[in-house]
């Protein structure tokens, strides 16, 4: 039997709630199919681990879990405890020290969900947004000076390399031949001459090795707009860590709620573990109330299956979960329904049951 070492970081708020129903619907998987199994290692880190000893993570958790293939992440942040540029300070980290490099977040239409956007239906919003994932604008790179002080000032410095804009623009040109043959280049090179130039020389390089694929660039408030405005013009969108970070967000919006929306943190190398999680946040406002919208971890969960060579668990995951959307009669309420989380998991593991 194939065995896959998966490290369990559910992290804070309704992270937790939604991967425990995850773990649920997993299981439900491994016994459909009877030819795979996750070995599940849950680690409590985050704003729980912080009460007890102060850290959100121990010191060497980055070689705890460096040996596992993948890890599955719930949310981080806890406001009322934490400020959030601690609780997210782990996952920078495990992007950049695992070398992953790849974030692929879809903002996808689906079907039985309402778009807040006019006039369109399941099919017509399909973009994959490739987030350079281990540089740019989140290198932490700067400091602060005279802190407190009428004069304080704080320098925050982006860092792109070329090895770092070549890697993801050939990635995004692969993963645009497998779908539609468009890619798009988030920029702001009238403003930013020194980096965002180098992504479009670089971009204008790489593209002569894909004659197949029509390449073009928007500057980030652009795209943004159009985001909005016209979505069905885009296919493969591909941006520094900031702009990829904005413009996924508003996909997740624009496509019914953050709560559908899943995200991949890939090493395509597989040196090092990659990660999936959902693009949602904590939302400390409804912890406990019973009422998050698992569907985004659950298609986190299928990404990773996919990942990890388990097509068809992944695409029975994937399926089911287009069922019970497209059906509309057990879902949470933040796309109209009112449904309990634990429903929503319920009934994904009845159609598991039937379908896979």
């Amino acid at each position: 039997m194939r065995s896959y070492k998966v490290a369990v970081y559910a992290g804070d708020g309704i992270g937790i709630e939604v991967v425990d129903e995850t773990i649920k619907v997993l299981h439900k998987l491994e016994q459909a199919s009877g030819g795979f199994k996750l070995e599940l290692t849950d680690f409590n880190w985050g704003s729980r681990y912080w009460r007890e000893t102060g850290k959100l993570t121990p010191d060497n958790y980055i070689d705890i879990i460096k040996d596992y293939e993948v890890i599955l992440l719930g949310a981080l942040g806890d406001p009322l405890h934490v400020p959030d540029h601690i609780t997210l300070v782990p996952l920078i980290e495990m992007r950049q020290r695992f070398d992953q490099y790849v974030c692929l977040r879809p903002a996808t239409l689906l079907p039985g969900v309402a778009s807040p956007l006019a006039n369109k239906k399941a099919g017509d919003i399909d973009i994959m947004v490739v987030r350079e994932n281990s540089e740019g604008e989140y290198a932490s790179l700067g400091g602060r000076f005279k802190i407190g002080q009428p004069d304080e000032c704080a320098l925050q410095t982006a860092m792109h390399t070329r090895k770092g804009v070549e890697r993801i623009l050939r990635y995004s040109f692969e993963l645009a031949r497998k779908r539609r043959n468009h890619l798009t280049l988030a920029t702001k090179s009238n403003a930013q001459k020194f980096a965002m130039v180098m992504w479009d020389e670089i971009l204008a390089e790489v593209a002569k090795e894909y004659p197949t694929v029509r390449a073009d660039k928007f500057h980030i408030d652009a795209l943004c707009m159009n985001f909005v405005r016209c979505p069905e013009n885009y296919d493969v969108v591909v941006g520094s860590n900031l702009f990829g970070d904005i413009l996924t967000d508003i996909g997740g919006a624009i496509v019914g709620s953050l709560g559908l929306a899943p995200s991949a943190n890939i090493n395509p190398e597989r040196t090092r573990p990659s990660l999936f999680e959902p693009v949602h946040g904590s939302a400390p406002d409804i912890v406990g109330k019973g009422i998050a919208n698992p569907i985004a971890t659950f298609r986190a969960a299928a990404m990773m299956l996919d990942f990890l060579g388990e097509a068809e668990a992944a695409k029975c995951l994937d399926q089911v979960v287009l069922d019970n959307l497209a059906e509309g009669k057990v879902r949470t309420p933040d796309i109209g329904g009112k449904a309990k989380t634990a429903d929503v998991t319920a009934d994904i593991i009845a159609r598991i049951e039937r379908a896979c």
